[in-house]
């Protein structure tokens, strides 16, 4: 496979396996990424659409997203991520989250890839996590993390705070399914060996020992009411969006992905822009702190950050895996994907 195949029109199909093999070992790689993506997007160089959630009758918890977008800068890419979460996938043995991402050439407008984009998806908000932990941190250690949800995203979060923390000792675990949360202990313990993985009988607990939290949950409503046990320099990261009060999110440091995408679908954010009439207990986003535009916290205060998920990072990590199949020869060529010119055709259309 090569760049000249792919002018001539021919498109990339890839796969979830081959994607994992692609990004195995880059954690560093995609955060570095995902921070050019968010200080893009702060400069103004995208195109960000809304979210355009579809939901089903009788199904509050099932949803799928459509996210497009555009990144320019050094990027330059457009596309769309057509992600499904049923919840209950779970209990048949399959993941809860499946995705499609579809990279448009800028060139022509064409679909030039089509892959698998669930770990992607994964991967990028890990990435993002893991990155505003860092610097929501600043100069302190991370000994003690705290996962409430055992899912991939915990996992992945897992994962890439170990790479820009190598320092932490101590892994806190919580699930409403202590199956769940044995195999999720189980798994990170085979990924680090070193680590300590205790199993907690309850959230608060995370919550008033860890240094940074994180909180990949399916909850459709606040759960979360009181945080008043956190450590005045603690972090977490909001990635579920919909566990915290509105009354719980305004009593501590918001730092948000995007304000206006957090502020909609009925998220933790949102609900606390309708509760005080307004945006201003949101402090900055992220980007804003990455460009050196605002100070990483509040001291004195616990630091919520809220991270929508944005299609700039999707496309932004789908060109890189894109761009190392064709280095790498990976991937399946469709070149029979688009039709002969209609004037080119024989017989009625």
């Amino acid at each position: 496979m090569n760049s000249v195949a792919i002018e001539k029109g021919q498109m990339v199909l890839l796969t979830g396996d081959e994607i994992v093999d692609i990004l195995l070992g880059q954690e560093l790689d995609t955060i570095r990424l995902v921070q050019a993506a968010y200080q893009t997007h702060s400069l103004g160089d995208s195109e960000l659409p809304h979210s355009t959630f579809l939901r089903f009758p009788e199904r509050e918890r099932d949803r799928i997203i459509a996210l497009t977008a555009y990144l320019g800068g050094d990027f330059n890419v457009a596309g769309l991520k057509w992600i499904a979460s049923f919840p209950d996938n779970i209990h048949q043995g399959l993941e809860r989250a499946s995705a499609t991402l579809i990279l448009n050439a800028m060139e022509n407008g064409r679909p030039k890839a089509i892959m698998e984009s669930s770990v992607i998806s994964a991967q990028r908000t890990a990435a993002g996590a893991a990155l505003a932990a860092d610097r929501l941190l600043e100069d302190k250690p991370l000994h003690v993390a705290g996962m409430i949800g055992c899912g991939l995203i915990n996992y992945e979060t897992f994962r890439f705070l170990r790479s820009v923390r190598p320092e932490m000792k101590t892994l806190l675990v919580y699930d409403l399914d202590l199956a769940r949360a044995e195999q999720y202990r189980s798994k990170c313990q085979e990924y680090a060996s070193d680590i300590q993985i205790v199993l907690k009988s309850n959230m608060e607990e995370i919550l008033a020992e860890a240094d940074v939290i994180s909180l990949a949950t399916t909850a459709v409503q606040p759960h979360i009411h009181d945080l008043t046990m956190l450590k005045p320099d603690s972090v977490i990261l909001h990635t579920s969006l919909r566990d915290i009060s509105a009354e719980a999110i305004l009593t501590v440091d918001n730092v948000v992905d995007d304000v206006d995408h957090c502020c909609r679908a009925q998220t933790s954010v949102h609900l606390a822009e309708q509760h005080s009439g307004n945006r201003t207990f949101i402090r900055c986003t992220l980007g804003d702190i990455l460009l050196g535009n605002a100070r990483p916290r509040e001291h004195g205060k616990p630091v919520v950050y809220s991270a929508f998920g944005l299609g700039i990072l999707d496309i932004a990590l789908g060109e890189y895996v894109y761009t190392r199949a064709l280095e790498q020869d990976k991937g399946t060529q469709i070149g029979s994907f688009f039709p002969k010119s209609w004037l080119d055709r024989g017989g009625c259309v």
